[in-house]
């Protein structure tokens, strides 16, 4: 029996063709998208999971506590280094502690703003246990002593590749930066396996001292109060739990706590305990070791995927049931001979479940076409997607095209097997289905204001990103080129610039404005205070306010002459005056401002006009502008005339002040506009090609209503043209009731797209308006999409020849 519902199911695909072509083609273009969404979550359920102590393995996120006990924020993947030894030392339960510290050559985020060319890793500082408590082997080298000497590195086998031209580099050294020169100990083996911990080279932890002795490094192992220099993961001892360990940790936030409470009343934690398997995806928790896929990235990709597919299997109801009227007499014969209920139910049941396996295999083939698109986006290069597939993933494919068929096939199996023989066998043409229902109008009606809310959303999103992109941030940006710094004489570099006549201005900072990265810390007006006032802060020279093109409102800028002196003065912007309570700028001058963290006493020697230094998605908050030789890591280089000429001077002045070491350098303009791209350009992209897909179903399911509109309607329609109805107004009669249906989507789509994107329009402190221009627009892209979808029915049914369907009356 299976195999004749089969036979059946193939016989009717190719009979129908054009049918069954656009139920393949929806089905096919929605499963696509749930493909890809089925494919990166399993592929970030891959990672760690080779690690056969992965139930044992924790790692410990610290919670910043308000006085009153309170969450102040955010939770940090980071903690306290010296947590490791306090744990295995003073207490049971932990049978190894990894500590993993960040500095050691560049980050996991390619762009990232401290991304050094002169560093060739990007790697962490680890403990010699790292190795065995996540089970990475070696190709080459000793596990047990490949980090336990200092400066000794363990590369991937990746990083020895591009390093060296051997295929065993061990003894081998290389050069980091200022970190000095280390020598190869180990080559990972490559395997198949992935950890969210991202690297390329780890070095052995015991290298800090000399580091710190040397002050490349601050001391941080055993204070309690760095939490974000590195990461603590532990390995429990097997019979013990994570809740008993989180008791010990909780005994050693109080003891230190209780130390420290003259100097660190503010500064209290909570420590918990994270399972390796829940980092990703897990909850979105600040300063990632790695690429992790946050939860709600889950939920949100899913829930897009999710409103696709329902939208899909509604229209193979809609084209089902339209479709139905051709075979009504096909169902009476065969409940006449003898077939009962249940066996059409199988029949038709099965015939979905065949299209959703034949929209499979097309929703694979679209796949491997989207997926370029998809590994392109900013955000899936950071998080280092690759989106293999697998055994596994392919038979959830497959189990998932199975649950879409018996989805989508349900309804109208159970409403065509109802069919009366009589009924149909006396004339299919006067059958009226769901005629007194709104249902399918309903679904229709919830499609098109689905796709509207889309389009409407990414015509918003694409004005955020033009309105950021094209903003005046209040300082000047044009012909400016800003060249990396970190680690090299940055005085001598300046006056070699100073040298070339189209070098107009070269000013040093440690921050680029507006990209999402400062300092930040608490000041008092008095060391008695018993609150601070929180103010972000940049270390800049003398020469900053002039290149930047920002006025002094009182008092006067740093200089240059001053020296060292100038540590001890502050210039603030005019929102920090008001937030620490100065009446006007020129009440300021001369005011003493107190460090929270140590009472460092500053004195205010001018106040800056207020610009944004932050990410504008943020209102301009107070700030100040420290001076410090040592922290200067960029150098904001103005030019006159030519971009080309301009790069090729301050590669000559590179050249002669740090001979042997790469120019790093970008645009000042590219930088600043880098975030607004990377998070509106990727959504933009990512939810144009979701409304894309979401009206050209929705279309399909017009395209239904139509089909079936026009077949219930022949006979009327050649007996109005009979009568003397002209082709024009048969064609708004049909028309008409679409119309409707597009006018009602109208007015449910805009007030819901006006109250979604102004949730989160109201949380951007310089955002676009929900104008009546963008709803103009949507509109008509909505109309001009439905009125062509409904016009390929409308038009071949008024000019059908009436003869043609009147000849069997």
């Amino acid at each position: 029996m299976i195999r004749n519902y089969v036979l059946v199911a193939f016989r009717n695909i190719r009979r129908h063709k054009v049918f069954s072509f656009i139920n393949i083609l929806g089905l096919a273009v929605s499963m696509s998208v749930c493909l890809g969404i089925i494919m990166l979550v399993a592929d970030q359920l891959s990672y760690d999971r080779y690690n056969t102590k992965h139930d044992r393995i924790y790692r410990v996120v610290t919670r910043n506590l308000n006085p009153d006990g309170s969450s102040a924020g955010n939770d940090y993947s980071t903690s306290p280094q010296m947590l490791a030894q306090a744990l295995t030392e003073d207490f049971t339960g932990v049978e190894k502690a990894v500590r993993f510290r960040r500095g050691f050559g560049n980050t996991w985020i390619d762009k990232e703003p401290e991304f050094d060319v002169n560093i060739p890793v990007a790697g962490l500082f680890a403990d010699p246990d790292a190795l065995d408590v996540f089970e990475w082997e070696l190709e080459h080298g000793d596990a047990k002593t490949a980090l336990v000497k200092p400066h000794s590195v363990v590369l991937t086998r990746k990083a020895a590749n591009k390093l060296f031209k051997q295929p065993n580099p061990v003894g081998e050294t290389i050069k980091v930066g200022r970190l000095g020169v280390y020598t190869v100990t180990g080559v990972m083996k490559e395997k198949n396996q992935k950890t969210h911990i991202a690297f390329e080279a780890l070095a052995s932890y015991a290298t800090l001292k000399s580091l710190e002795a040397d002050s490349i490094f601050s001391k941080t192992d055993n204070d309690y109060g760095s939490w974000t220099a590195g990461w603590v993961y532990l390995l429990l001892e097997k019979g013990h739990r994570a809740q008993e360990i989180e008791k010990n940790l909780a005994a050693i936030a109080k003891k230190h706590e209780g130390e420290k409470a003259a100097t660190e009343a503010k500064n209290k934690f909570h420590f918990y305990l994270q399972s390796l398997t829940n980092i990703t995806p897990g909850p979105f928790i600040n300063n990632p070791i790695g690429p992790f896929m946050p939860n709600l990235f889950v939920y949100f990709f899913g829930g897009l995927a999710g409103i696709v597919m329902l939208t899909s299997c509604f229209n193979y109801t809609n084209l089902s049931i339209a479709r139905s009227l051709t075979r009504a007499r096909e169902i009476g014969v065969r409940k006449v001979n003898g077939a009962n209920r249940f066996q059409i139910f199988s029949q038709f049941l099965s015939e979905s479940v065949i299209i959703a396996l034949c929209s499979l295999a097309l929703g694979v083939m679209l796949l491997l076409v989207v997926k370029p698109f998809l590994l392109s986006l900013e955000f899936a290069q950071m998080l280092h997607w690759d989106l293999q597939g697998s055994a596994s993933v392919y038979l959830v494919f497959v189990l998932f095209s199975l649950i879409v068929g018996l989805l989508a096939g349900i309804f109208p199996a159970a409403v065509l097997s109802k069919f009366k023989p009589v009924k149909v066998l006396k004339g299919a043409g006067s059958m009226r289905l769901f005629s007194k229902m709104g249902l399918r109008k309903t679904l229709l009606v919830g499609q098109f204001a689905l796709s509207l809310i889309f389009i409407l959303s990414v015509l918003v999103l694409y004005n955020q990103l033009n309105l950021f992109v094209r903003a005046d941030h209040g300082f000047d940006m044009a012909n400016k080129i800003n060249v990396r710094v970190k680690g090299v004489a940055v005085q001598t570099l300046q006056a070699e610039l100073s040298r070339y006549s189209n070098i107009q201005n070269v000013a040093a900072a440690s921050h680029i404005p507006a990209t999402g990265v400062t300092f930040s810390d608490g000041f008092k007006r008095s060391p008695l205070d018993t609150e601070d006032t929180s103010l972000d802060y940049f270390f800049v020279d003398a020469n900053y306010l002039d290149n930047m093109n920002v006025a002094l409102v009182a008092g006067r800028n740093f200089k240059t002459a001053d020296g060292a002196a100038n540590k001890h003065f502050l210039l603030i912007n005019e929102t920090a005056q008001r937030d620490l309570h100065f009446n006007t700028p020129a009440d300021a001058l001369g005011e003493v401002l107190y460090l929270n963290d140590d009472s460092i006493k500053f004195e205010i020697i001018g106040v800056v006009k207020d610009y944004n230094h932050q990410f504008m998605m943020s209102k301009i908050e107070g700030m100040t502008l420290r001076y410090d030789e040592e922290q200067y890591r960029v150098l904001q280089v103005k030019y006159s005339g030519n971009h080309d000429q301009a790069v090729k001077s301050i590669e000559r002045a590179w050249t002669r002040a740090n001979p042997g070491m790469k120019l790093d350098y970008k645009d000042f303009d590219e930088e600043v506009r880098f975030l607004y791209n990377f998070i509106f350009k990727d959504l933009v992209g990512v939810i144009g090609v979701i409304a894309f897909m979401a009206i050209f179903i929705s279309c399909l399911g017009l395209l239904g209503m139509a089909t079936y509109a026009t077949e219930t309607r022949l006979k009327e329609i050649s007996i109005r043209k009979i009568l003397g109805s002209t082709d024009q107004a048969l064609v708004v009669l049909l028309s008409k009731s679409f119309l409707i249906l597009l006018a009602i989507a109208v007015v449910i789509a805009v007030p819901a797209a006006w109250f979604l994107n102004n949730l989160w329009l109201q949380m951007i402190a310089y955002h676009t308006e929900f104008s009546f221009g963008v709803i103009c627009s949507g509109v008509l892209i909505l109309i001009v999409m439905g009125m062509l979808t409904v016009g390929s029915q409308t038009v071949r049914a008024a000019f059908a020849n009436p003869v043609d369907n009147l000849k069997n009356e």
